[in-house]
């Protein structure tokens, strides 16, 4: 745990008991801050309250005497309406953060001695962090990972004796960026933009705004360029005279991938052809981005290809969980939408893709574009009438009465396709929400893996 003692003999009331709120209550206290925390839920308060943490309805405090307001980043700054603590804080002039700006404060007063990256974007950016962890890790350096992947960022080790070895790699949501007004990191990344979390910022433009802010204050930028919004905020960071990296998927830029390989300054230098865990273009647009990141802390082009070449994936993010034959099984259960099913349909000629669940507005329709890549689908859950509907008729497909099912038959399908001398691999990607049969898509991914590992002849990835 980081100690916070920034704030060393101050007031500070805090909002929000969860297991980030928790932590920061903690690391507050240790560095002699008088902590005065609530939470809407009951037992999340006989909780803090077991831990040694005073509490108390935050409508009955003297406000004047408050120095500061942490707020949980899951609670509602701006839109749809400032939470009541938020009114209460304005009122008497109370400034409004989060756990990222502790933690900015506190390794500023440190003097900055270990690089922190910091990651955000719309989509991507969990790959992308530990992707970079999982490099600087191989290169031998100590990694602290965390923020909004993992461990909560007040959570992760203080400084070491030797921060000049030490590497902070954090994810970073717009919910904490807009709490964190002295967010600097040495390393900031901005992947991409598309419409998201628009009832928590209003707009479009004050969402962008919001993550521009993460780039505009970090030492050196890295700005993809596939997306308007992106484009204009590195064409700002530019003029600004920050140092800057671009970066892309599928265009020029200071770094970007084209035919499986990293391309930077026209030159070849990361081959990721044969890296099954970073498959397609938005993949590519993530390895750009830490290729950039893990060259800024010093790492050398043949120390990230053999970081690169040994990363596992992120769990239920296209994760590999393993062949048998010549079948690869896929694991993608975190893709609970038709939008975050595209990159993964894209990166495969032919894929038996598993689907279904918890349908949300629009269904598959959107996919229309990659529905010639898929060999058969089999569907689960209550989307699975409502799913085979928006496939064309020359399309086969089966209604699964389980997730288990699917994947036998899918690798039953799959492996006569490999008989055939092509590229045979069993997708799952479910463009719905798992609540219908499993209680999150992490527990619906490990089922899958279940499954698969069940079938004879199977063999883990690097078995």
């Amino acid at each position: 745990m980081i100690t916070i003692d920034v704030t060393h003999e101050q007031t500070v009331a805090l909002f929000g008991l969860g297991g980030s709120g928790l932590v920061t209550a903690a690391a507050l206290m240790a560095g002699g801050t008088q902590v005065i925390a609530f939470d809407d839920n009951p037992a999340s308060v006989e909780r803090a309250e077991a831990q040694g943490i005073t509490c108390a309805d935050l409508r009955t405090i003297d406000w004047d005497c408050v120095d500061a307001l942490v707020l949980a980043p899951g609670v509602p700054l701006t839109h749809p309406q400032p939470h009541w603590t938020v009114e209460f804080a304005r009122r008497s002039e109370v400034p409004i953060v989060g756990d990222v700006e502790l933690f900015f404060r506190q390794m500023a007063k440190a003097g900055r001695p270990a690089p922190v990256i910091a990651i955000t974007g719309t989509n991507g950016k969990s790959t992308t962090t530990a992707l970079i962890a999982h490099v600087l890790k191989q290169a031998g350096r100590d990694v602290q990972m965390g923020g909004n992947i993992g461990r909560a960022v007040l959570d992760l080790d203080p400084l070491s004796e030797t921060p000049a070895n030490q590497v902070y790699v954090v994810e970073i949501s717009s919910y904490q960026i807009d709490l964190a007004p002295s967010i600097a990191p040495h390393v900031g990344l901005l992947l991409n933009l598309t419409p998201d979390h628009l009832e928590r910022h209003g707009t479009l433009e004050n969402y962008a705004g919001i993550k521009e802010r993460l780039v505009a204050a970090s030492d050196l930028a890295v700005v993809g360029l596939d997306d308007e919004h992106c484009r204009a905020i590195s064409g700002r960071i530019s003029a600004s005279r920050t140092p800057l990296v671009t970066i892309s998927k599928d265009g020029a830029a200071d770094v970007f991938f084209a035919d499986g390989k990293l391309i930077v300054d026209g030159d070849m230098v990361i081959d990721l052809s044969g890296v099954g865990s970073l498959r397609g273009q938005h993949n590519g647009q993530n390895a750009a981005a830490a290729f950039a990141a893990c060259r800024a802390v010093g790492l050398s082009s043949e120390e990230i290809q053999s970081g690169f070449n040994s990363f596992p994936g992120l769990a239920h993010r296209m994760e590999q969980a393993g062949h048998v034959g010549d079948v690869l099984f896929v694991n993608d259960s975190k893709a609970t939408n038709a939008e975050a099913v595209a990159p993964a349909l894209s990166s495969f000629p032919k894929v038996h893709w598993i689907a279904g669940g918890l349908a949300k507005d629009g269904g598959i329709g959107s996919l229309a574009p990659q529905f010639d890549r898929i060999a058969k689908a089999y569907f689960i859950g209550e989307a699975a009438g409502s799913f085979a509907s928006q496939l064309p008729d020359t399309i086969p497909y089966e209604i699964a009465g389980s997730l288990k099912q699917a994947v036998n038959h899918a690798a039953r399908d799959a492996s006569l396709a490999a008989g055939k001398g092509a590229e045979a691999v069993v997708l799952l990607s479910p463009a719905a929400a798992s609540f219908d049969q499993f209680p999150n898509f992490e527990k619906r991914g490990e089922a899958f893996k279940d499954a698969v590992a069940a079938l004879e002849g199977y063999v883990p990835i690097g078995g």
